[in-house]
């Protein structure tokens, strides 16, 4: 099963589109490393002119009074729960305590816009500590674009993650779209297992550039089959199933079936499972594309049998009218309780 915390989506991630667009110092260490989806990593044999390299962002040390600050448009707007300031491997050399910021900017602001940006505090100023994964709770309620970490005065972080739930512009699920991805609002909600790679690889925008970025669990030696599910970003009908197996060779599924529910009247425990693909057989390496006819659905469960593993799950259809008219309402009067 899926912790809560793991169903969190990282909003700032460079996979989902992020970019640390400006930082006020970045001599030790680049900015852009404060994002990348893996794990730090560290050689204590690598050294370059300006000194030890660091995967993180490092700044000068400072020798008058002030903070240094990076500027993140994260990779999908959304709700921050959590947010991660890793110090991993900065252990004389990190940054002491930090707070984060955030703002809403529509289209695409430039640098100098973001500097003078209307920021609202969602993290006070904390302790940190050196070589942790330092988590903090987040409690405010609102949607934002981009955030802004202090690090005060100076120091390194190695990654920074900015946890939540992603809450799409809905002028962009007007029409087909894919009612699964991640950048939609689509999310996983369940797994059977997860050994090799998170099913959360399945719905991330773009496609897979080796086997480490599709879900894959571990070889199944009893009865049964593993599987996802899904709740889709918007209540809608599905038109085309894709089923991308890329990469995965002699560890692709055998066979594979689709099935959805609408959970909006009596929730995901009533709501009955209705086929959306009937179980069908899979190649490795390919992208399986099929027409279907299914919903209004909620909910979409990936069956695999027995076991093995998929690059990407699409789904393409066009969320229900009516549900697509409440978004676009609650988008405006979000737009105009939220500062700018």
């Amino acid at each position: 099963m899926i912790l809560a915390v793991e169903r969190l989506t990282d909003l700032a991630s460079r996979a989902l589109g992020g970019s640390v667009v400006y930082a006020s110092d970045e001599l030790f260490a680049e900015r852009e490393n404060l994002i990348r989806p893996e794990p730090p990593i560290f050689d204590a044999s690598t050294f370059g002119h300006k000194g030890k390299v660091y995967d993180g962002w490092e700044t000068r040390r400072r020798r008058d009074p002030g903070h240094d600050v990076a500027i993140v448009r994260l990779g999908a707007p959304g709700v921050i729960r959590a947010v991660v300031i890793d110090t991993a491997y900065f252990t004389g050399n990190f940054a002491p305590s930090a707070s984060l910021e955030a703002c809403v900017m529509t289209r695409h602001p430039s640098v100098e816009e973001l500097l003078v940006a209307g920021w609202q505090p969602v993290l006070a100023r904390s302790t940190l500590a050196g070589d942790t994964a330092n988590r903090f709770v987040v409690t405010d309620p609102h949607r934002w674009t981009h955030v802004r970490l202090t690090i005060y005065p100076d120091g390194g972080v190695a990654r920074l993650r900015v946890l939540g739930d992603v809450v799409p512009d809905p002028q962009f699920l007007v029409g087909t779209v894919d009612l699964a991805a991640l950048e939609n609002g689509g999310s996983v909600v369940d797994c059977s297992d997860a050994f090799y790679g998170s099913p959360t690889n399945l719905i991330m925008p773009g496609r897979a550039r080796h086997m480490g970025e599709g879900w894959e669990n571990a070889r199944r030696r009893g009865p049964g089959n593993d599987y996802v599910t899904l709740r889709l970003a918007a209540p809608g009908r599905i038109s085309e199933v894709e089923i991308d197996t890329s990469y995965f060779v002699g560890n692709a599924p055998g066979e594979a079936a689709v099935t959805g529910m609408d959970a909006r009247a009596g929730g995901v425990d009533q709501a009955a499972w209705v086929p959306v693909l009937d179980r069908t057989r899979l190649q490795p390496d390919t992208r399986h594309r099929f027409r279907v006819d299914a919903g209004p659905l909620t909910h979409v469960r990936l069956d695999v049998y027995p076991d093995g593993g998929v690059a990407r799950l699409r789904l393409l259809g066009e969320v229900d009218p009516g549900e697509l008219v409440g978004l676009v309402e609650a988008a405006a009067r979000s737009d105009e309780g939220e500062p700018r």
